[in-house]
């Protein structure tokens, strides 16, 4: 039989989210805490592979076991034995085939940045000092729509077979203080987010012009588009499925 499991967790402590030899990582944690539990070898499949650092407030992964268990008291054991940075949210049942990775319909990320100085969120935002022209940064990310390839803003060296990801919704809005940034697609390449957010804040703060947007994308070049922001900033907050995946 098939589960899928809902959670979150804060990357802080953690490599990402795939096992990695010589470090920690949080599909490793979840991966010890089912075993003991269940008494049986398990392993799982997240939904995406994010990197050193990044939080998900919401994360989906499968596995497959035979036994039997009640789902309430599974939870409550898996969230106890799990340290206090990850917690689980929901077991359900789906279909033999059904997929975290492979039938997300969408996913959508959150980056934060501080418009100014707070001690209570130097550690989820990250402060962008200056000033920056957010009615530019809005037309700007408003552009993304218009492409498909997005090989600019990829991490080089990377082994995926097409770098196109079909982007369905961008947003910038001021929360309290803080400028936040949400993109929508079907798939994302590794560190995207991250250079796509390091490019518009070099447009926010003159840099960059809105037009070189267009520029930047039909280079294909990761060294023409901005910086990497700090991972601390980035949350994945949504995956949608298709219902039929469902038992």
């Amino acid at each position: 039989m098939r589960y899928f499991l809902e959670l979150s967790y804060n990357g802080t402590a953690y490599h990402g989210w795939q096992n990695q030899p010589n470090a920690i990582s949080v599909q490793e944690v979840i991966e010890t805490a089912l075993s003991v539990i269940l008494k049986e070898k398990i392993g799982i499949m997240g939904a995406g592979r994010t990197d050193t650092g990044v939080h998900a407030k919401q994360m989906f992964a499968h596995f497959d076991f035979e036994g039997q268990f009640n789902d309430t008291e599974l939870l409550y054991k898996l969230n106890s034995f799990l340290p206090k940075d990850v917690a689980l949210h929901r077991i359900f049942k789906v279909k033999p085939d059904a997929h975290t990775r492979f039938h997300a319909e969408s996913r959508t990320y959150l980056y934060r940045i501080a418009l100014q100085k707070n001690v209570f969120n130097f550690t989820e935002a990250y402060w962008v000092k200056p000033k920056l022209n957010i009615e530019n940064m809005t037309a700007a990310a408003n552009l993304l729509l218009n492409y498909k390839d997005f090989q600019c803003f990829s991490k080089t060296n990377t082994d995926v077979k097409t770098f196109n990801c079909n982007i369905m919704a961008v947003n910038l809005e001021i929360v309290d203080t803080e400028l936040h940034f949400t993109i929508t697609a079907d798939r994302f390449l590794r560190n995207m987010v991250r250079a796509i957010v390091g490019t518009l804040i070099n447009v926010g703060l003159g840099k960059l012009e809105i037009d070189d947007i267009h520029r930047i994308i039909s280079s294909k070049n990761r060294s023409e588009a901005g910086y990497s922001v700090p991972a601390r900033g980035l949350y994945l907050t949504k995956i949608i499925y298709p219902e039929s995946i469902v038992l």
